[in-house]
């Protein structure tokens, strides 16, 4: 067959193993991306997968240079990048993105091992209100201070019991003849 011939092939297979897939982008009929692992996953990664016209009797162009990679050091891009070629050369002929997918899915955590995990702690729960002393859960909430103007418009809406009256937001609807 010719290359073209198992490219074509090839892309029939990808689009129905991953049709649904939230993880798998077909960027052009010839380049795709994936990412390995979940969304909020800190250790998560994106491979995008290019063919050049000779694929699959040649390497395909292998690529971590997505912006969702960026929290990951070079020297692990690299050392991702190093053994998926590893993989490329075993499989030299065949069709083998979906192979390079499935490696990567497989071996993510062997990849990722010596990336360090970034966390990061929201500002509501690194400021301390009050006396550092008293947990955040024995405080009791305040409750919002009205004027005695405020209090007032809000006792001629509602009734004695605090309730808005019934229909108060109801629309009429006209109809136009």
């Amino acid at each position: 067959m010719a290359a073209n011939e198992d490219q074509e092939m090839e892309l029939e297979a990808l689009r129905s193993i991953y049709e649904g897939d939230l993880c798998f982008r077909e960027l052009s009929p010839v380049s795709f991306q994936y990412r390995i692992g979940e969304s909020g996953d800190p250790k998560a990664f994106l491979i995008e997968v290019s063919w050049p016209e000779t694929y699959p009797q040649t390497a395909p162009v292998i690529s971590m240079d997505a912006f969702f990679n960026n929290t990951i050091s070079s020297a692990i891009k690299q050392s991702i990048l190093d053994k998926l070629m590893v993989e490329v050369e075993a499989n030299l002929g065949t069709a083998m993105t979906y192979t390079l997918f499935e490696y990567a899915k497989d071996n993510k955590e062997l990849f990722m091992e010596n990336q360090p995990v970034n966390t990061v702690t929201s500002v509501s729960n690194s400021i301390a209100i009050g006396t550092p002393d008293v947990p955040a859960s024995k405080k009791k909430d305040k409750k919002e201070q009205l004027s005695k103007t405020q209090k007032r418009k809000l006792a001629d809406k509602t009734d004695n019991k605090g309730e808005l009256p019934r229909g108060w937001n109801w629309v009429d609807v006209i109809k136009v003849t």
